[in-house]
């Protein structure tokens, strides 16, 4: 395995105030033209990350990788929804543990299944606390895993499943209302998360506009991640992108005015 690239990245980001922007790819609706378009204005605005992966993927993920990784400047991360979808192509994986639900399968089963093929390959591994909550609908990693969300109005046990994640030792800790949800992760958990870890925290699930974006990275998030927005439209990405580097500058002007920035050592990162 790799050393911890990205995962070094996210943390001295982190440290410096400066928020992340990740695409989710599912490369079940990403193939043909789409892809093409798609690759093309990824390549003229890329993000920080794009996560590729979904609930259920039958084909190979590879091909996609490949692709990205000739065209665009972002590091490509796997959001695999089961022990098939890995690729030792990709740049890094989340190793996600659904902690939020008690299917062993998807908090330990899984991880037995790829382990093997994952040591022995070069990608970096992040394992990664995956806390699904209720954002207004059905989502398909609930149907998929055979899990429920946590209810968005249950705040301490959606912060106590976080710091649980934490203590057995998840570098990142991911809160998701699902693809597509109707109600995003309310900023009043991504707060009370933010304040209860010290792990980089990921936000997802709903966010379809750059307020809400905005919403989450004040609330806390340190990584925000969007996909089926651009499923529809590609062209959005340039727009979120834009605001991204903008929120960025944003603060790095209050940083040094008030010069209080401070630097993670390097012998001190994982």
């Amino acid at each position: 395995m790799k050393q911890n690239t990205i995962y070094r990245k996210i943390l001295l980001n982190r440290e410096l105030g400066k928020k992340m922007f990740a695409v989710l790819i599912d490369p079940e609706k990403c193939n043909g033209r789409h892809l093409a378009s798609m690759v093309a204005y990824l390549k003229i605005s890329p993000p920080d990350f794009i996560f590729i992966g979904g609930s259920h993927i039958s084909n190979s993920i590879n091909n996609i990788i490949e692709v990205i990784k000739e065209e665009v400047d972002s590091s490509v991360v796997l959001f695999p929804g089961d022990a098939s979808q890995f690729s030792d192509n990709a740049d890094a994986l989340l190793f996600l543990s659904l902690t939020s639900g008690r299917n062993p399968d998807y908090l330990i089963g899984q991880h037995i299944k790829s382990a093997n093929i994952i040591k022995q390959s070069e990608v970096e591994v992040i394992p990664t606390g995956y806390i699904l909550i209720e954002g207004g609908k059905l989502s398909s990693v609930e149907y998929i895993s055979n899990t429920r969300a946590i209810p968005s109005d249950q705040i301490e046990i959606i912060k106590s499943t976080a710091i649980a994640g934490e203590l057995l030792g998840m570098h990142l800790t991911y809160l998701e209302a699902g693809s597509g949800a109707i109600q995003p992760v309310s900023k009043d958990v991504i707060f009370r998360v933010h304040n209860s870890i010290s792990t980089p925290l990921i936000v997802g699930g709903g966010i379809d506009s750059v307020e809400k974006m905005l919403n989450a990275y004040n609330a806390g998030a340190d990584i925000v991640v969007i996909g089926n927005t651009f499923e529809k439209d590609f062209s959005k990405v340039s727009e979120f992108v834009n605001a991204v580097k903008s929120y960025n500058n944003k603060e790095e002007g209050t940083h040094n005015n008030n010069n209080n920035i401070s630097y993670i050592h390097p012998d001190i990162i994982p």
